[in-house]
């Protein structure tokens, strides 16, 4: 007889069975896009789908079938799924709390410094083989290219993405009218016209792919939160299952005294005894 809570997990388990489907194939379909960004991804993507076919295939066979080794795989992989999550929403949080951008005095768009963020991010950028596939990946996304025709009222009116105001444009305090003698920012310097170069050297593109960054972390925070309180609703229903499987693979059925006999407590006889003089009594 199957139980509320083995018929409960075996739907939700055919459910993300089916819904990892999708989210291996864009983490191949990824894997061959050499034009998007989005290929840093594949990596994480196929992890996280492939985990949750597993995972989802040993709950959906061990709540439906009475598979007890099915779920308590099951579980264990849960349990662990739920402490990484948990370990990643902390770690998020903490690494992203920093940043935000600075406003300019007649501009819409903020920009982006790279000390305002925290050192772990900082050190990812500073190491140039990560870097060099970012920058490869910002060439081939035309991220720039959407403003290359922009006028100098366009610079005052409309806001930029933080890469955009980092890596398509120099600083806005650069002066490159005449001659100064005034130290400027170092990324004034790097700034090139040539579309394969523009700013994509400065410190402010580094700030401002970890801005991106940053703000893409904090709605996967969101989403992991809400994951987790899932994870640890199906967990508890699993764990009902699971009682349900073990107690479905014995003898007896549910209810059943299994007890073949009982030792009677110590002073059982002599209640015994009580209990019969007084009937014999009235």
């Amino acid at each position: 007889m199957y139980r509320f809570s083995n018929t409960v997990i075996g739907f939700l388990n055919l459910f993300t069975l089916l819904a990892s489907i999708p989210i291996i194939g864009a983490g191949l379909w990824m894997a061959k896009s050499s034009t998007t960004c989005e290929s840093f991804l594949q990596t994480p993507l196929l992890i996280l789908g492939f985990v949750i076919l597993i995972i989802s295939l040993a709950g959906f066979i061990g709540a439906c079938f009475h598979v007890v080794w099915a779920l308590w795989v099951y579980l264990l992989v849960m349990m662990l799924i739920i402490a990484a999550l948990m370990g990643l929403t902390i770690f998020g949080f903490a690494v992203t709390s920093q940043g935000g951008g600075h406003e300019i005095a007649g501009r819409v768009y903020r920009e982006y410094r790279l000390e305002d963020y925290s050192p772990w991010l900082r050190n990812r950028v500073k190491d140039p083989q990560y870097w060099n596939t970012i920058r490869s990946c910002l060439l081939n996304s035309k991220t720039c290219g959407k403003i290359a025709l922009w006028t100098p009222l366009d610079y005052l009116n409309n806001d930029m993405t933080p890469i955009q105001s980092g890596c398509c444009k120099p600083p806005t305090s650069c002066n490159y009218e005449m001659m100064t003698m005034v130290a400027q920012n170092p990324d004034c310097y790097r700034w090139n016209n040539a579309p394969t170069v523009l700013c994509y050297e400065c410190d402010s593109c580094k700030a401002g792919v970890l801005e991106s960054v940053r703000r893409d972390w904090h709605k996967l925070s969101v989403l992991n939160i809400v994951m987790l309180l899932l994870l640890i609703g199906i967990y508890s229903i699993g764990c009902c299952a699971f009682q349900n499987t073990k107690r479905a693979e014995t003898d007896y059925p549910y209810g059943q005294n299994r007890m073949s006999k009982v030792r009677p407590r110590w002073d059982y006889y002599w209640w015994r005894w009580w209990h019969d003089k007084k009937e014999q009594l009235y």
